[in-house]
């Protein structure tokens, strides 16, 4: 299992595989939000409160995800740290 996390503005980003998802998992002070992919790398992304949480939407592009979570976590898109193995993370 791959395994990174960054952190900036006071949003910790942590950047891991399980067998059957990519996941990118934010948290804050005030909330947490997740985006996760196929494994494969070819699919929708999906944006859930919490990494285990219910889909809220799905999102082809990674920009309009990070959208998404920001929103959720009440911060710019800007703010959000994105370990560099989750870069590319979209279709």
């Amino acid at each position: 299992m791959t395994d990174h996390e960054t952190a900036d503005h006071g949003i910790t980003a942590r950047y891991y595989e399980t067998d059957d998802e990519r996941v990118l998992e934010f948290e804050s002070d005030r909330s947490t939000a997740a985006v996760a992919q196929n494994v494969e790398g070819y699919a929708m992304l999906k944006v859930r409160p919490s990494a285990d949480g219910d889909e809220l939407e799905r999102y082809y592009g990674f920009d309009m995800a990070l959208d998404h979570v920001a929103e959720l976590l009440g911060v710019s898109p800007h703010d959000l740290p994105v370990p560099e193995d989750a870069e590319d993370m979209g279709m």
